[in-house]
């Protein structure tokens, strides 16, 4: 089995990517998906984040806007967030693999791969890329983006050039998807009929 990371910063079209490597049959954990449901309504997450930071939960679960202004630009909290959330995402993670054990290749969704040290978790890397134009206007479409709002949260990620530099493989998303889509196969195609060096 390998176990593919799949990463990029905001706006670079990760999800998209990530729909392909469904629909082509390869198993993919999605990890703010994961979150999501830990932080959603009855989610075992729920109570300890009420509890670190009150008032940004109610009966949906974690308020999600109200939880971003709470940690947004304050480190420290941030930190305490990520203590709650990061243990909770490593046992879903876990679950996925023992669920899929028979895969050959396995897609691990993670937005912040590199800043939270998961590329220790897979075995290669794969990096979304559009130019930052693209990727500004698509952020910048997004309901209740700013750039000042998205300036803060580029902050916290690694450059996009760093990502691409590090990863084995780099998917451009800039570019027609059918294009990304043989990008997303060739990745697939190495993987899985023996060029694994």
């Amino acid at each position: 089995m390998i176990r593919l990371g799949l990463t990029g910063s905001i706006g670079m079209g990760k999800s998209t990517v990530a729909t392909m490597f469904a629909d082509a049959g390869v198993p993919v954990f999605d990890a703010d998906a994961a979150v999501h449901r830990l932080q959603g309504p009855a989610g075992r997450l729920v109570g300890a984040i009420e509890a670190a930071f009150p008032d940004t939960t109610g009966v949906a679960g974690v308020d999600r806007t109200a939880l971003g202004e709470a940690v947004l630009g304050d480190p420290a909290a941030l930190a305490r967030l990520e203590a709650i959330v990061h243990p909770a995402v490593a046992e879903e993670r876990a679950a996925f693999v023992r669920d899929h054990g028979s895969a050959s290749l396995l897609l691990f969704d993670v937005p912040l791969l590199y800043e939270t040290g998961g590329e220790r978790y897979v075995d290669k890397v794969a990096v979304v890329s559009a130019e930052a134009e693209v990727q500004r206007q698509r952020v910048l479409a997004r309901p209740g983006m700013t750039q000042a709002r998205l300036d803060v949260i580029l902050a916290r990620q690694l450059p996009d050039a760093e990502k691409r530099a590090r990863a084995d493989f780099v998917i451009p998303t800039d570019v027609p998807l059918a294009e990304t889509r043989a990008a997303v196969q060739r990745v697939i195609a190495c993987l899985t009929v023996g060029e694994r060096g």
